[in-house]
């Protein structure tokens, strides 16, 4: 049992030397598109609830 850990850690150790990081200038340019993506289906998503509770109130009355 002890040297399944023992390998499995070696085998961590391997897989995590070829790991490509991202720079900095990458990560940067990441979080904007996430935030610009997240920025524009919220709002998407606000109009659509906005119009159609509009148009359930209408119904309704």
């Amino acid at each position: 049992m002890l040297n399944k850990v023992k390998e499995f850690f070696r085998e961590v150790k391997t897989e995590v030397k070829k790991v490509v990081f991202p720079t900095k200038e990458e990560l940067i340019g990441s979080t904007w598109v996430v935030i610009i993506t997240v920025l524009i289906i919220s709002l998407f998503l606000g109009i659509i609830d906005l119009s159609l509770s509009k148009i359930v109130g209408i119904a309704l009355r």
